[in-house]
């Protein structure tokens, strides 16, 4: 797999606006926000698209959701709502191949997006 941009900021090559960090997990502000909160949180260990997730790696997609979901609530807009979003491949939305999930809060979100 080719070194992304997510890989530099794991390894804090390149600043990122960190908001939440676990021994798995990451979580960074987007730098072209889609709503008034919009955090990206991402697996440390590198994978490339979710159809390259395997059995190995249940726990950790595991804790990826699970973190973003007590970041939520820790920043107190749980209650109110937010949107997990992730994209596989091109097609998909994919512009990153690092497994991620978008955190998007602080507005109403519709459905379809827009």
């Amino acid at each position: 797999m080719a070194d992304t941009i997510f890989d530099k900021i794991i390894r804090r090559e390149i600043p990122a606006d960190i908001v939440y960090e676990d021994d798995d997990v990451l979580a960074f502000r987007d730098i072209a926000p889609a709503a008034p909160v919009h955090v990206l949180f991402i697996p440390k260990k590198a994978i490339a698209t979710l159809n390259d997730a395997s059995e190995a790696d249940v726990a950790l997609i595991g804790k990826l959701v699970l973190a973003a979901a007590r970041w939520a609530k820790a920043q107190g807009f749980a209650e109110k709502g937010y949107r997990l979003v992730t994209n596989c491949n091109k097609d998909g939305g994919q512009t990153v191949f690092h497994i991620h999930l978008h955190l998007l809060a602080g507005r109403q979100m519709h459905w379809p997006p827009g």
